[in-house]
């Protein structure tokens, strides 16, 4: 099966996620600069947001390059990630408008969480029809990011509870970490290319 088609129907997706988030953002209501105090946390939620999901964009992109082939477990599994990565517009809005509470802190978490683990899924799936000598297996290595990601979601879903602005350092430092361009799979594919 060619995989174009999951590419251009997943870039859709993330483009209609990432317009919707936008979307959700409500003009203050006054013209001074104190009019826009009240709208910070839905901007900064809005922002860490369109972080993430452009860190999931890169990532697919490259996954995908790698990929030689799709199967229908892949699309399934595709369709996984993009379900966890279609609440993001919910859990941004919620937790940004309800100031970085706890409930809505920890909900935007759960769908991290999930997204994570959703793309780790994808990942396995496209191992698994190309074989433990796929690019994709060679490239991905041990995947330290990919491990440690899940628990610091973990600890940032519990510490919302007690110290709500932890869980957004948490959810920061996991953007971060993953914002730092990751070299693996085009050194990869280039050598295969070659």
């Amino acid at each position: 099966m060619n995989k174009s088609r999951l590419e251009a129907f997943s870039d859709g997706v993330l483009a209609v996620i990432i317009t919707i988030m936008v979307l959700e953002m409500k003009a203050p209501h006054g013209e001074t600069l104190d009019a826009l105090i009240p709208v910070v946390p839905a901007f900064l939620s809005y922002v860490l947001s369109f972080l993430y999901v452009g860190i999931y964009w890169n990532n697919h992109h490259h996954m995908l390059q790698a990929a030689r082939r799709v199967s229908g477990g892949v699309l399934w599994a595709n369709l996984h990630l993009l379900f966890w990565l279609s609440l993001l517009p919910f859990a941004t809005a919620w937790m940004g408008e309800n100031h970085f509470a706890a409930l809505p802190s920890a909900a935007y978490g759960v769908v991290l969480l999930m997204a994570a683990v959703a793309y780790a899924l994808l990942q396995q799936c496209i191992i698994v029809i190309e074989g433990p000598q796929s690019l994709l297996r060679r490239a991905v290595g041990s995947d330290w990011k990919g491990k440690i990601s899940p628990l610091l979601y973990l600890v940032a879903i519990g510490a919302s509870f007690a110290l709500p602005t932890l869980a957004q350092a948490l959810y920061a430092l996991v953007a971060l970490i993953w914002l730092v361009p990751d070299r693996r799979i085009e050194r990869v594919v280039g050598r295969a290319d070659s």
